[in-house]
């Protein structure tokens, strides 16, 4: 299962995101989003879990919830997968 994940920190590492995120199971991948030309993350990003259910109760468990001093926002993931093209993921 592909999760967005959005309103994070700015100082948040991917590391850190796949540590919470392993509270409900496997991650296989993360992913946070960076500015092609600073290179500071966008304060978004995906989570990758391979089994749905987990993928679910984390969605259930996190979305809302405070990281950072900020209220993440956690969804499946719509529309596109991970490869890049010219198509929003919104």
């Amino acid at each position: 299962m592909n999760i967005f994940v959005s309103n994070i920190s700015f100082k948040v590492r991917e590391q850190a995101l796949k540590e919470l995120f392993e509270q409900y199971g496997e991650v296989s991948n993360v992913r946070i989003i960076k500015d092609k030309e600073t290179r500071r993350s966008k304060g978004y990003g995906f989570v990758e879990m391979p089994n749905d259910n987990e993928g679910n109760a984390a969605i259930n468990g996190l979305n809302g919830s405070d990281h950072n001093e900020r209220k993440i926002v956690v969804a499946e993931a719509k529309g596109k997968r991970e490869t890049s093209s010219t198509e929003s993921a919104e």
